[in-house]
């Protein structure tokens, strides 16, 4: 979900498609630690209104980079972590409760998302982490050179014919979303020792496919504007951006086995410097209704607030993928908080995988 600069005169970032440039000046009183892109000023503009300027944003190319920095003393007010990440921050002490009656919007999450287990609160009711954006991880391909009838399963990804023309993330979380798809898993809190190693063995063979592991959506993005990559394992805005910018690509919603699904919000963190009031300000700025129809829109992704959701016009949310969230949740793998061993067993294996072993 990182929005970065596409070389070649194309922007894959705040000015892509729509998307706003940087505000200019920024408010020293609060620093939001985030992914590229997310410095749009459209996703907060109430913020900007008040106070005349957004605020200060740093920078992270992934959550395991921000987690290592924070912990190493690095200070900021607001994060923005994944749901897979909340209990790991949270467990290591770089968080800090939310007031939840100083969010407007709260109560106005979407169902779907309220219910995810120990995500936003808890199992003593304690809110930590605000929900903001949620998209896809989804089978992405060039429709110049890709037939479509030939990638109805994920399977494609490990199919000769796509020897090299091949990326998926090299995030071992995404890359097992893939995996455990691929052989049958929709559940990743329910695998087996058998799922894992099924999906492990998936990802070996796809392995022999692939000719980049892709960091950040820069590098995919060029590869696929490119010609480099014909198939990819990707988030929404991927093809969105590149479609806009007339790259032929599209994405496959409905392959037989499903897509992925994840959440990504916002924080508090802990003895943050800033000022906590307008640390709320931001957080009721990036939840205001008028920021879903924007975030469908231009950035292909789906908003948390359920009350800006259902207005936004509906043929904006058929063209993202978003008319009818029931129509793929059963064939949906959640990204959801995991236990560390699992996580460390993603890590560990993926590394080998990756590593041609």
């Amino acid at each position: 979900m990182k929005l970065h600069a596409l070389a070649g005169g194309l922007l894959f970032a705040t000015a892509l498609s729509g998307f706003a440039s940087p505000a200019k000046a920024q408010d020293a009183a609060l620093t939001v630690f985030d992914w590229p892109g997310y410095e749009d000023p459209a996703l907060h503009q109430a913020y900007v209104d008040k106070h005349g300027a957004s605020p200060t944003f740093t920078f992270f190319g992934d959550e395991d980079e921000a987690f290592e920095k924070l912990r190493s003393g690095f200070r900021a007010d607001i994060a923005h972590p994944c749901s897979t990440n909340v209990v790991k921050w949270r467990e290591a002490g770089i968080l800090q409760p939310l007031d939840t009656s100083r969010i407007a919007a709260w109560n106005d999450i979407l169902p779907g998302i309220r219910g995810m287990k120990d995500v936003m609160v808890d199992a003593d009711g304690t809110a930590w982490f605000l929900p903001f954006d949620w998209g896809n991880t989804l089978l992405t391909y060039r429709t110049d050179t890709v037939d479509a009838a030939d990638i109805r399963s994920l399977k494609a990804f490990a199919d000769p014919k796509f020897k090299d023309k091949v990326s998926i993330p090299s995030n071992p979380d995404a890359a097992y979303a893939l995996g455990l798809l691929a052989v049958g898993v929709h559940d990743i809190q329910a695998m087996t020792d058998a799922d894992f190693d099924a999906a492990s063995a998936f990802l070996r063979e796809v392995h022999k496919n692939v000719r980049i592991y892709w960091g950040d959506n820069t590098e995919l993005a060029q590869a696929m504007a490119g010609g480099e990559i014909d198939l990819a394992w990707a988030w929404n805005e991927t093809a969105n951006a590149l479609k806009a910018n007339g790259v032929p690509v599209d994405v496959m919603r409905d392959t037989d086995e499903g897509l992925a699904s994840w959440v990504c919000g916002y924080a508090l963190l802990k003895d943050a410097p800033g000022n906590l009031d307008k640390a709320y300000d931001f957080l009721n700025a990036v939840m205001a209704p008028s920021v879903s129809s924007y975030m469908v829109t231009a950035w292909g992704y789906g908003h948390a607030n359920g009350a800006g959701m259902a207005a936004v016009d509906p043929a904006a949310l058929d063209a993202a993928g978003h008319a009818d969230i029931d129509k793929y949740r059963d064939k949906t793998i959640f990204a959801v908080p995991v236990d560390h061993n699992t996580k460390m067993r993603f890590v560990q294996e993926f590394e080998k995988i990756k590593a041609g072993y």
